[in-house]
């Protein structure tokens, strides 16, 4: 294990943090808020820490995937640490549990919240927390590689650790060229969204809280009512650009360059579309008795689909009065996610369609056991080490979530409100149903709960195999062999 350039790398994202931490201090400053001392305060602990580890860069360079699994969850832990710092500081979330509970989930792009009354909070802190959204929406280590070669030739350990879904590409063959279209396409797409919230005559902090909230799909809003109060225009946009961030990123770099043939053959990109679709008019027409219009129905069961599917968890509309079909078919939602590549949570529809293929193959085996079967994604053979990982993740994820249930269990609410609060964090939506609906918060769980639930975020939010390296103890015993063996990825 090598602890030296795990340290530098940690070092570097606290030096990261720190520069991110000012970036409230200029709303502070706009708005004139007293709390903007807070992220001052903080930026300088961050900076402080930061410095001390990348004083000297280590001479041992190697780098494998087990470093690169460790190295990304103690940085999205130290992320969390360092941003609940001007919660703490500021006194405005003065418990160290909820601010590290909000923290973690801007980061993570849950949303979920611990605050009742989200607009008593200062313009800067608010902007921070949309602001976490954006910088976890990508990756932390993917925004650093674009400014940084840390692991030198071993970028790609760190970059397959973070992102989301079953396999990780290059799209150009450097990793950090790679990093910089992923932040150029969400930077791009995140500011023109601003400017058509801009058009429907949303105020400039509503407008760029929002987009950044949007394009890390994590939801955090700042107004109470979440967009329930804002107009139709403005929902469909946001609606809008909820399902633009589920597409797969790569969808994006292949429009660039001009391979629209490559797009029309994606099978996750088609099967996302049809989720979508078939979610939508199923809900609409069930809950059409609610509105005026069908027309509106239909408006507000895509807004309420975009917001589940892609775990962003923005609401217009109270769900949880809504009819039990509806209610179930959003549940399914939460745990399907987007697609691979995109800033979303859940289970990710790609890892759905290997495991369906799979359990077809198997099925099949039986009748033919000679017939030699191949499971084929977007056109391409899927290995056998690709399968397995998706199996892997399959049972990792009920295993979590069935201990994560009965953690929650002991506090004796609802089984509706256990049941969606840890899909809600374990998929990082943010709402869930009953106790946690969209209109409700997480501020009353107990400590014991709330460390679950952040668990729940994190492990998420990295695919679950590099917090379950993290709190491995064999990965942490020093090796026998002089030589390391590079670990097969897993996620």
């Amino acid at each position: 294990m090598n602890f030296g350039f795990i340290t530098y790398i940690i070092g570097w994202i606290l030096n990261f943090q720190g520069i991110f931490l000012l970036v409230p201090c200029i709303v502070a400053m706009i708005y004139n808020e007293k709390s903007g001392i807070a992220f001052l305060l903080s930026s300088f602990i961050s900076f402080a820490i930061g410095a001390l580890f990348v004083r000297k860069k280590p001479k041992n360079s190697s780098f494998y995937a087990k470093e690169g699994f460790i190295s990304v969850a103690l940085g999205w832990i130290v992320l969390s640490v360092s941003g609940a710092l001007p919660f703490l500081i500021s006194g405005e979330i003065p418990d160290i549990f909820n601010a590290l509970f909000e923290s973690i989930s801007g980061y993570t792009t849950t949303g979920a919240t611990i605050l009742s009354d989200v607009e008593s909070l200062s313009k800067c802190m608010l902007f921070w927390r949309s602001f976490t959204h954006w910088v976890g929406g990508m990756g932390v280590l993917v925004f650093v590689l674009c400014i940084l070669p840390l692991a030198d030739g071993n970028n790609m350990h760190l970059m397959r650790a973070e992102s989301p879904g079953p396999s990780v590409g290059k799209l150009v063959p450097k990793v950090r060229s790679t990093a910089t279209i992923l932040y150029g396409i969400y930077t791009a797409l995140t500011v023109i969204e601003c400017i058509l919230l801009l058009f429907g005559k949303m105020s400039l902090f509503d407008a760029i809280t929002t987009s950044m909230a949007t394009a890390g799909t994590g939801g955090f809003g700042i107004k109470n009512d979440s967009m329930a109060s804002y107009s139709m225009y403005i929902q469909n946009v946001v609606a809008i650009f909820m399902f633009i961030f589920g597409v797969n990123f790569n969808i994006y770099f292949l429009l660039l360059v001009r391979k629209p043939k490559e797009v029309l053959q994606s099978e996750e990109l088609r099967t996302y579309l049809a989720i979508v679709l078939i979610s939508t008019l199923i809900i609409g027409f069930n809950i059409s008795s609610s509105f005026e219009s069908i027309g509106t129905s239909i408006q507000q069961a895509f807004f309420q689909v975009s917001s589940i599917i892609t775990t962003t968890g923005f609401s217009t509309v109270d769900f949880n009065h809504w009819p039990e079909l509806s209610k179930f078919i959003l549940i399914g939602l939460m745990f399907i996610g987007a697609c691979a590549g995109s800033t979303c949570g859940g289970i990710k529809i790609s890892r759905i369609i290997i495991a369906w293929k799979n359990l077809k193959n198997e099925i099949s085996s039986f009748v033919h056991p000679k017939r030699v079967q191949i499971i084929r994604l977007e056109g391409r053979k899927v290995g056998n080490d690709v399968v397995k990982s998706v199996n892997v993740y399959f049972v990792l994820y009920f295993l979590i979530f069935i201990a994560s249930v009965f953690l929650i269990s002991i506090e004796n609410r609802s089984f509706e409100t256990n049941f969606t609060s840890v899909i809600a964090t374990l998929n990082n939506i943010g709402p869930g149903l009953d106790g946690v609906g969209p209109m409700e918060n997480f501020g009353e769980f107990n400590p014991l709960s709330k460390c679950v639930f952040m668990f729940g975020m994190l492990a998420g939010r990295l695919e679950l195999i590099p917090m379950i390296i993290l709190f491995s103890p064999w990965v942490w015993k020093k090796s026998r062999s002089h030589s390391q063996k590079s670990l097969k990825l897993t996620a």
